[in-house]
């Protein structure tokens, strides 16, 4: 998450201490903007207006007797159109790979770094330089660089490959949840703030200053390839393990293999690389990219259509000349009838009216929702979402977040946009992949 949240007060926005124009010559005309402002569409995303929707079982469901149905109100974001592609992610891995290589390089070749601004400051901690280009053929380079390599005892047919195990991105996160509570507010009075925190170890703390509610993670992004072999006992996946995430006729299928955590990690990465691309350019940062809440992946899967039971606006898994309308498990293990046998290209099937391909079927989706059975009797009716960032001990059921949308491995019931699943966070499947969503800045497109 982008750490920087309040109204940044620079002299920019008036023009000095008086009665001048940037104080409306005594009438109240607001701050003044250097520039006019308008958000633009994001790459590869489509927009979702607000509206509302009714969450909850729907009639087929034998949830329905039990579990009433709740209308809740959404505001309008931004979502991936697709899910994340194995080229996109791939970019996140090289990104980490080339940081890391650079950070290290750095050490015996300054140029890698960047240690002191234009005016000639001091950079505490140095930034990296990515205008220098790194020559992986560079003898002295592969010296330097030869932690990041697998060892010599653990190569296959003595090929020098970078170690996945040692690719890892760190970020920093704000948890709002605890900085909103009452008892953890500043005190004007004694200046100071006087409660207690959690750390994501489960160590309470006590707030010294605003920092407190800062956390530092620590992700190996590097996808679990051998969950093909994992997810089917007895089955011979040893081609998809080896080849779907790196070889080129997998650039557009959905990326899988990733856990929770790990899709997380590229939401921040994502954020990051575009707030320095405008940072660059003097232009205002964006909305961070996240995971969508559970309620929004529903609403957006729906495309408009409040009481359908799958994206298309059907009651039916097929259309009227009997085509499958989505990548599914049909016919009792019939994998190949719908047109695929595991994951398919993205966008192989129609969009919904949204513009969303995919919310049904090929593979289930991670949203950024902790499950719980009563969870709709929880939450709120505006924006809703249950939320609950889990400690290293606490036990399994506190660690299952909310997945979505079916995979090519389920049932057509498991395609409804209303049906609700989920799987712990630090477990990784074949038939889970993700998809970013992010929030607008209040426009109507």
């Amino acid at each position: 998450m982008v750490l920087l949240t309040g109204i940044l007060l620079s002299g920019s926005m008036c023009s000095g201490p008086g009665y001048g124009s940037g104080y409306g010559n005594g009438e109240l005309v607001g701050a003044a903007r250097e520039k006019k402002w308008k958000e633009s569409a994001p790459t590869g995303m489509v927009f979702v207006r607000r509206g509302t929707l009714n969450i909850g079982p729907n009639d087929q469901d034998p949830a329905a007797a039990t579990q009433p149905t709740r209308t809740v109100s959404i505001d309008a974001f931004w979502m991936d159109d697709t899910e994340i592609t194995n080229a996109e992610y791939r970019q996140f891995i090289i990104w980490v790979r080339d940081s890391i290589a650079r950070q290290t390089l750095g050490q015996q070749y300054p140029e890698f770094l960047i240690t002191e601004d234009r005016n000639g400051n001091p950079i505490d901690p140095p930034k990296i330089n990515w205008k220098e280009r790194i020559r992986w053929d560079e003898p002295d380079y592969l010296m330097a660089l030869q932690d990041m390599f697998i060892g010599d005892n653990e190569r296959f047919l003595g090929r020098r490959e970078i170690d996945p195990r040692k690719l890892f991105y760190e970020y920093w996160w704000i948890d709002y949840k605890q900085a909103a509570r009452r008892q953890n507010s500043y005190n004007f009075q004694t200046q100071s703030y006087e409660g207690t925190v959690f750390d994501p170890e489960g160590n309470e703390i006590p707030i010294e200053n605003r920092s407190a509610f800062i956390f530092k993670d620590r992700i190996n992004v590097y996808p679990d390839t051998l969950c093909w072999i994992r997810d089917f006992t007895y089955s011979y996946n040893e081609p998809w393990s080896t080849r779907y995430f790196w070889h080129p006729g997998f650039d557009e299928y959905p990326v899988v293999g990733v856990t929770w955590k790990q899709a997380r990690a590229f939401c921040n990465w994502r954020t990051r690389i575009q707030s320095e691309y405008l940072a660059s350019r003097s232009q205002p940062e964006m909305m961070e990219y996240r995971l969508p809440t559970e309620t929004e992946w529903e609403y957006a899967a729906r495309g408009g259509k409040k009481f359908s039971m799958y994206p298309w606006g059907s009651y039916y898994i097929r259309d009227q000349e009997g085509v499958f309308l989505a990548n599914f498990k049909p016919l009792r293990g019939n994998y190949v009838e719908d047109g695929g046998l595991a994951s398919m290209r993205v966008g192989s099937y129609d969009p919904n009216d949204f513009g969303l391909y995919d919310m049904s079927g090929n593979v289930a989706e991670w949203t950024n929702t902790a499950y719980d059975e009563s969870g709709y009797m929880l939450i709120n009716d505006f924006n809703p979402n249950y939320e609950y960032n889990a400690l290293p001990d606490d036990p399994p059921v506190m660690k299952r977040k909310v997945v979505r949308g079916g995979s090519y491995k389920d049932i057509a019931y498991y395609n409804q946009v209303a049906t609700r699943s989920y799987e712990y966070q630090d477990t990784t499947k074949s038939f889970i992949g993700f998809r970013c969503v992010r929030s607008t800045f209040g426009s109507e497109f």
